[in-house]
């Protein structure tokens, strides 16, 4: 791989969480599973990816995320939340808000359109976002900001629309591994000289349970390796429990199960992140990478059925975005021929573009006690397919 170095600072930092992780695995018999290891080289206070102080949105951090694209993301979403809004509480709460960015741009369209909720509320585990959040908020839209409270944990009762833009990506998975023998589970190990091995181990508890309900056939030879999101599952069924009315509006990259463990993906979806470089070493620098998986949306739409609540629509971003009137917020931008405007309009196309983001995201509303059909969905809903 010829990725970038990092500086010697975050070497360390990277260093210290090595430690902490092979304690670990020391304390757990020579063993933990790949969730777990994900969990801490994402998670852990001050030295996780999303816990430490590293730069990770935008040009100069590891990805791109579709509000650094263009504040077009986000006014088309306001016309889709403004709706979830309408029929159920004025209030929003962002699941894992980034820079703070779509923040900014909700707050500032729902304003536009003289639809501001009473209270925007975000969910954050990083401290350091959480101040980015805040300067964001303070620059983009600073008559807005007394709006917004970061939250410590969910709430109790929550009437309105939750928001999570890539969020299901990085809960962490299992790795699963299907072979002629049976279902194992891959872990984390430590090899002769210190360093991180994938075991194997045969699956075990609810992993099997929801491996063996996948039906992925056993190979007569070889293995077919994936991943199974039990956190995301259990996070779904936490938020159905808490929901009294209104709907959560999931982005994020993935595909339906029927296309997610096609024979042509038996290595997996696993990914990591530097500095826009995508590789495949999740044991490289940890705590300087970011690690994700697709999602796989119709375990995503059974936990919501399961947990109580409706599935409102299963769509492509593209569609949701143009059901949502991203080609009326674009058009504002005129004249056509202004450098402003032609630089939306090829934000626009990267958004959704089918050989872009526009086909690899996609968007699902699972909702509650909600009597009309949502705006973002009624043309080219996909509900079929999962």
């Amino acid at each position: 791989m010829n990725l970038p170095q990092p500086s010697a600072d975050a070497l360390e930092q990277s260093a210290r969480l090595v430690s902490r992780l092979r304690s670990l695995i020391e304390a757990q018999d020579g063993w933990i599973s790949f969730a777990t290891y994900m969990a801490e080289a994402l998670y852990t206070p001050g030295l996780g990816y999303y816990s430490g102080g590293a730069h990770k949105f935008g040009p100069g951090g590891d990805f791109i995320t579709a509000p650094e694209l263009t504040p077009l993301f986000g006014q088309a979403l306001a016309a889709q939340v403004q709706q979830v809004m309408e029929l159920s509480a004025p209030h929003i709460i962002e699941a894992g808000a980034g820079t703070g960015l779509l923040a900014a741009d909700l707050l500032l369209e729902l304003e536009h359109r003289g639809a501001l909720p009473e209270s925007y509320g975000i969910l954050e585990v990083s401290g350091e976002l959480r101040e980015r959040q805040f300067d964001t908020l303070a620059a983009k839209a600073p008559h807005l900001a007394s709006r917004v409270r970061w939250l410590d944990s969910l709430p109790e009762h929550f009437s309105g629309a939750l928001v999570a833009n890539e969020v299901l990506d990085v809960m962490p998975v299992h790795l699963v591994a299907w072979r002629p023998d049976g279902i194992f589970e891959r872990g984390v190990a430590l090899g002769a000289d210190g360093s991180f091995v994938w075991a194997d181990k045969p699956a075990g508890g609810k992993v099997a349970e929801a491996a063996a309900a996948l039906d992925v056939p056993l190979p007569d030879e070889g293995e077919y390796v994936s991943e199974i999101n039990l956190a995301g599952r259990a996070w779904i069924a936490e938020w159905a429990a808490r929901l009294e009315r209104g709907a959560m509006l999931l982005v994020d990259y993935g595909y339906p199960r029927a296309e997610y463990y096609l024979d042509s993906r038996g290595t997996g979806t696993l990914l990591c992140y530097f500095r826009h470089h995508a590789h495949g070493d999740p044991f490289l620098w940890p705590g300087l990478n970011d690690i994700t998986a697709f999602v796989d949306f119709t375990a995503v739409a059974e936990a919501g059925f399961e947990a109580g609540l409706d599935v409102l629509g299963y769509t492509n971003q593209a569609t949701l975005l143009f059901n949502c009137g991203v080609l009326e917020c674009l058009a504002r931008r005129a004249p056509e021929d202004s450098v402003d405007y032609i630089r939306a309009a090829k934000a626009v196309q990267r958004l959704t573009g089918p050989h872009e983001m526009g086909e690899l995201f996609k968007v699902i509303a699972l909702g509650k006690d909600l009597t009309q059909p949502l705006i973002g969905f009624l043309r080219g809903d996909r509900l079929h397919t999962l």
